[in-house]
């Protein structure tokens, strides 16, 4: 019988048992306290709009001298009622996006069960997406010179997070015991788009491998980003032919760098980097896939602007607080 115990392996989980690997995240659940009464000292109340909330050093709460809403800090973010501190939320989904550990590989390391810290970790993604926008337009840089822009052909598992069709042969899964290698119809096919200036880093999904659709989701983001966009640079593909941009192309049956200078390393860089980054998935949804390749593009961009974990708290924050007003 095959086990089932994950990759990373059984001896690394004995060290932490035995208490040779202890986390402690009472650092970080000071730093994420320290950032989140900052922003409350700048936001208006939730409830009557009434601005300069009072934070306290030797308590946990916020109040509104207006209508006497008295939350706790971590009110309207991923960081409230969950079975973590707010460090361990803040450490499951740096680990799950800044290294090649999976999620099931997080799990003993935080002794906690796979759905608390898969819960975790979707509810700060979703936050940071939402925020990164405002974070990234406040940082202090200059984005500057052309956008390269290319694809990668991904296929999708289809039915990830589902009732998969686990034992049709007729439905492409496998006729072996354990886990299905089905991967999906048409609809499940995705091809990963990305566009890369300077730090920023934007990866998006188009429906289909055989790529011939709009490049416009994944420029229109790079230009709200970094505006004004620049010249854009591409591969020899018909669709970026049709682009109706400045526009230059590199055809590289002929060469990878044009003899005028022009070249997508930068973006074909990006993908030899996701690709073992989303290997570790073994087998993503549709919306899975595209939300794991944005996250990673969040995260790749703040470490290539040389950002400190403060920012990812910002864009966690910022998020939050904009899903709820």
């Amino acid at each position: 019988m095959a086990s089932t115990q994950p990759a990373f392996g059984g001896m690394f989980r004995q060290l932490i048992e035995l208490g040779v690997i202890e986390i402690n995240t009472e650092p970080l659940d000071d730093l994420i306290e320290r950032r989140l009464k900052e922003f409350w000292e700048n936001t208006s109340c939730p409830r009557c709009g009434h601005q300069h909330l009072m934070t306290s050093e030797t308590r946990d709460r916020v109040r509104c001298r207006e209508c006497n809403f008295n939350p706790v800090y971590t009110y309207g973010t991923p960081f409230h009622e969950k079975h973590l501190s707010c460090g361990e939320v803040l450490l499951a989904f740096l680990l799950y996006a800044d290294t090649l550990l999976s999620i099931n590989q997080i799990v003993p390391l935080l002794g906690r069960t796979y759905k608390t810290v898969h819960t975790a970790i979707r509810d700060v993604e979703a936050a940071i997406q939402r925020g990164f926008p405002v974070v990234w337009e406040l940082l202090d840089q200059t984005i500057d010179g052309p956008t390269q822009v290319d694809e990668s052909g991904r296929v999708c598992s289809g039915y990830k997070g589902q009732e998969p069709p686990r034992n049709s042969r007729s439905r492409g899964g496998s006729s072996r015991s354990g886990r299905s290698r089905w991967r999906g119809r048409h609809g499940d096919q995705l091809t990963l788009v990305a566009a890369c200036r300077d730090s920023l880093r934007v990866i998006r999904g188009q429906r289909g491998i055989d790529y011939s659709g709009d490049l416009n989701p994944v420029v229109q983001e790079a230009e709200d980003l970094s505006q004004p966009l620049g010249e854009v640079w591409t591969d020899g593909l018909q669709a970026y032919r049709e682009m109706e941009r400045d526009h230059r192309t590199v055809i590289h049956k002929e060469w990878y760098v044009s003899a005028d200078g022009v070249h997508i390393n930068q973006a074909e860089c990006l993908f030899s980097l996701i690709q073992p980054w989303l290997r570790k998935f073994r087998g993503l949804s549709k919306q899975g896939l595209e939300q794991a390749a944005h996250t990673f593009g969040i995260v790749r961009s703040l470490t290539l602007a040389g950002e400190s974990v403060d920012s990812a708290i910002d864009c966690l924050v910022i998020g939050s607080f904009h899903s709820s007003t």
